[in-house]
C-alpha cells in the first residue's frame, strides 16, 4: 500500500481520542432529555439515579455483591488518589509503572506520601513489569491498561488469592472492555469518560471488603482533605455506595452515564462490549500486519491493549531520525488526518514514544477503523514527501 492516492472511503465519526473518548453509536443531546437540571442531587430523584448508576455498574462489569461502588469526584485521578491517601502506609508497598499514568502514582506514593517502605518497579512503554518480581504481602498499585502505553496486564494470574497486602488497580481504560478478575483486586477505580463514553469530572471507586476492612481499622498519619474522606467515626460513610455522592456530581454527566450503561446492557453486557473492542483491535492489527513501516508500541500480543493501541512508524529512515524529528514526523502525520477530519486527536500522548494513539473502545465502530487505515498509510506518505523536500 503507497497511500499516495487519497481514499474514497471516510469514517463516519473520526473521533477516535483517548478520553474523553466517543460517544456510543446513535448517540444524541436526546439521550439526556430526563437529566433533572436544577435539582438537588440529595433530592429523590437524584439520589435515585445516582443510586441506579452504581447498580447498573455492578450488572454490567459482574462487580461482587459484598464490593461497594462508589461515584467520586475527579475522575479516575481523584478515585485512584482516594484509595492512596486513604489506603496506603499500613504495610510496605510495591509501586508498579509502565506509562506516564503509573508513574505518576509513583510519584504521589514516594513524593507526595513520602512513604518510607515504597518499593518501585517499572518497565519501559511498550512492556509491563514482571509480577513474578512483585511482593503480593505488601500492597500494590498499578495500572491495568496503560492508556498511553498501549500494554495491559494479560490476566491476573500472578496475583496469589492469599496474599497479604491490598492490591489498588487503575483500570480506567481497561473496564468495560477487558476482564478484570475481582477476586484479585481490592480497589478497581474507573472513570465514565473512557470505554463507554462518558463525559468528564467523575471517577468511580470500587472496593472489595479486604480494603473495606482496612478503611476501618487503619488510621494513616497525614491529614485527609474532605473530599477524600470515606470514614467517620471509625465508620464507613455508607451514603457515598448509596448515591450520596462526595461533593455536587452533574445529573447531566449522570445521566449520560446512564445512558451508555442502558446502551451496553442492550447490546449484550461486558461480553459485548469486550467483542466489540477485540474487533477494533483486530482491525488496527490486519493493517499493522500488512505494512512493513508501522508497529505496535507493545511487541507482545498478549499484553496488546484492545482499547488505547498505541503504533510506531518503524521504517528505517523514520527510525534513523532523532527523537525530536520522529516527533516531528508523527505529529506531521496526526495533524494531515485531522485537516482531512477523517481522524481526530490521535498523536501519541505527550510522554510517550513519538507515534499514533488510536482509540478501539466498544463505542467506536469497526467500520470506521476500516475507513481510517488507508489514510493512516496516505498521510504516512504524504508526510514523508514533506520530510524528503525538506533534507
Amino acid at each position: 500500500m503507497t497511500g499516495t492516492t487519497a481514499p474514497a472511503a471516510r469514517p463516519a465519526n473520526p473521533r477516535f481520542s483517548s478520553g474523553p473518548c466517543a460517544k456510543r453509536p446513535g448517540w444524541t443531546l436526546d439521550a439526556l432529555s430526563d437529566a433533572p437540571l436544577g435539582r438537588s442531587h440529595r433530592a429523590k430523584v437524584g439520589k435515585t439515579k445516582l443510586a441506579q448508576a452504581i447498580e447498573d455498574t455492578r450488572t454490567v462489569l459482574g462487580v461482587p455483591a459484598d464490593y461497594r461502588i462508589g461515584i467520586v469526584p475527579g475522575s479516575d485521578t481523584g478515585a485512584v488518589e482516594m484509595a492512596m491517601w486513604s489506603l496506603l502506609g499500613e504495610r510496605p508497598v510495591d509501586m508498579l509503572a509502565w506509562e506516564s499514568f503509573g508513574a505518576g502514582w509513583v510519584t504521589d506514593a514516594v513524593k507526595q506520601l513520602k512513604l518510607s517502605d515504597a518499593r518501585v518497579l517499572e518497565a519501559p512503554y511498550g512492556e509491563i513489569v514482571d509480577f513474578a518480581t512483585v511482593d503480593f504481602d505488601r500492597d500494590v498499585v498499578f495500572t491495568w491498561n496503560g492508556t498511553t502505553s498501549g500494554v495491559r496486564v494479560p490476566n491476573g494470574d500472578a496475583i496469589p488469592a492469599d496474599r497479604k497486602g491490598l492490591t489498588i488497580c487503575d483500570a480506567t481504560s481497561a473496564a468495560f472492555a477487558q476482564d478484570l478478575p475481582y477476586d484479585k483486586l481490592d480497589v478497581v477505580t474507573f472513570s465514565w469518560q473512557k470505554v463507554l463514553g462518558g463525559e468528564g469530572a467523575h471517577g468511580v471507586l470500587i472496593l472489595s471488603p479486604r480494603a473495606v476492612e482496612r478503611l476501618l481499622t487503619y488510621k494513616p498519619a497525614w491529614p485527609l482533605p474532605k473530599i477524600f474522606r470515606l470514614t467517620s467515626g471509625g465508620k464507613l460513610i455508607e451514603g457515598i455506595f448509596k448515591g450520596e455522592t462526595i461533593n455536587t456530581p452533574s445529573m447531566l454527566c449522570v445521566e449520560d452515564y446512564l445512558d451508555a450503561l442502558g446502551w451496553a446492557k442492550s447490546i449484550g453486557g461486558l461480553d459485548a462490549l469486550k467483542a466489540r473492542a477485540d474487533k477494533n483491535l483486530a482491525v488496527i492489527a490486519r493493517f499493522v500486519e500488512a505494512n512493513d513501516w508501522i508497529g505496535f508500541l507493545a511487541k507482545s500480543a498478549d499484553i496488546r491493549s484492545n482499547t488505547s493501541v498505541c503504533l510506531q512508524f518503524t521504517a528505517p529512515e523514520i527510525v534513523g531520525l532523532s527523537k525530536d524529528e520522529q516527533d516531528a514526523f508523527a505529529k506531521g502525520v496526526a495533524s494531515k488526518l485531522e485537516k482531512e477530519g477523517v481522524a481526530l486527536d490521535i498523536g501519541a500522548y505527550r510522554d510517550a514514544p513519538p507515534g499514533l494513539r488510536i482509540w478501539a473502545g466498544a463505542t467506536v465502530e469497526a467500520s470506521d477503523l476500516e475507513a481510517l487505515m488507508p489514510w493512516i498509510a496516505h498521510a504516512y506518505e504524504a508526510q514523508k514527501a514533506t520530510l524528503a523536500q525538506a533534507a
